[in-house]
């Protein structure tokens, strides 16, 4: 069968997770964004604002959208955050090659495996990047719960994967039922945020984020935030290091380019002095070349502040 296939490759492309859910449109899961978009708890990020239908409903970025398989690619590396007076902490997911490149390439295989075996399927896959929930189908589809944090969180690898999802025309016929929401009371993830930036249960203000505030955010770091950042200069994993999932059930990633941690840290001095060109060549497919030159030195200049 098709899906049994399926699985076996995502296996051998080193995907840890996947699971398959049927398509219908999203309408409680919009309200609920349009309501975090009411807020402003978007911030600066106005692309969140933009192909609201297409989120509601996938049937206009796949005609006749039938099922959604639902991925996610374990990055974990069982090393710890490298921190100084002299320089800044990295978000685990950015250690190494920037995750985009390596998910393209396997869902590219994955999908040629696919079409050899029904030639006439349709494919439409995204990874973070298109008018696409991500969390939300990776929830449907039982990757795992969204723990109060608004990371999806798995019973067996805790929150530490990325997500990618394929629309497709196919019907499966079988699907995964939707796991329990297992936080409970926990609260941890609300509690260790340095910015409060978790207002309720799942909800976070990008306002407040260390993330946000390091990554996107294209404005200058509000001076409130002065001591609150844990001298964190792209990303921030409390939330997560915190939750007790990633405590007792975190794994090592097996993806090689993960594990090739050359940007555990950024030192000030360094990006003090680095040029545009000497900092593309250093964060080649890197996240961090996300935030660019002039953003870095912003996070850095804050953090000095102290």
């Amino acid at each position: 069968m098709l899906k049994q296939k399926i699985i076996k490759k995502t296996t051998e492309l080193g995907f840890d997770l996947i699971g398959f859910t049927p398509f219908k449109k999203l309408e409680n899961e919009i309200e609920c964004l349009e309501n975090w978009l009411a807020n402003s708890f978007h911030a600066g990020m106005n692309y969140m604002e933009r192909n609201v239908e297409k989120k509601r409903d996938g049937s206009l970025i796949l005609e006749n959208c039938k099922s959604v398989i639902s991925l996610g690619m374990n990055y974990y590396v069982d090393e710890e955050y490298e921190n100084s007076v002299n320089s800044g902490k990295v978000s685990r997911y950015a250690w190494g090659r920037d995750y985009h490149y390596i998910i393209w390439e396997k869902l590219d295989e994955l999908k040629d495996l696919i079409k050899k075996i029904e030639p006439k399927i349709q494919l439409k896959s995204y990874v973070d990047t298109g008018p696409v929930l991500d969390k939300v189908w990776a929830v449907k589809a039982g990757l795992g719960w969204l723990g109060k944090h608004s990371n999806v969180i798995n019973k067996e690898i805790g929150s530490w994967f990325f997500i990618a999802n394929i629309f497709t025309n196919y019907d499966f016929g079988e699907y995964n039922k939707q796991i329990n929401d297992f936080c409970g009371t926990c609260t941890a993830c609300i509690e260790a945020c340095p910015t409060d930036a978790i207002v309720k249960d799942y909800v976070v203000d990008s306002n407040k984020c260390i993330s946000y505030l390091t990554i996107e955010n294209k404005k200058e770091i509000p001076d409130k935030f002065v001591g609150k950042f844990d001298n964190w200069i792209f990303g921030c994993d409390i939330c997560q290091d915190v939750c007790p999932w990633n405590h007792k059930f975190s794994q090592e990633t097996s993806i090689h380019d993960f594990l090739l941690t050359r940007n555990k840290k950024i030192d000030f001095d360094e990006i003090e002095k680095i040029s545009n060109k000497e900092f593309a060549m250093k964060f080649n497919e890197s996240p961090i070349s996300r935030t660019r030159l002039k953003g870095l030195k912003r996070n850095a200049n804050h953090l000095k502040k102290i």
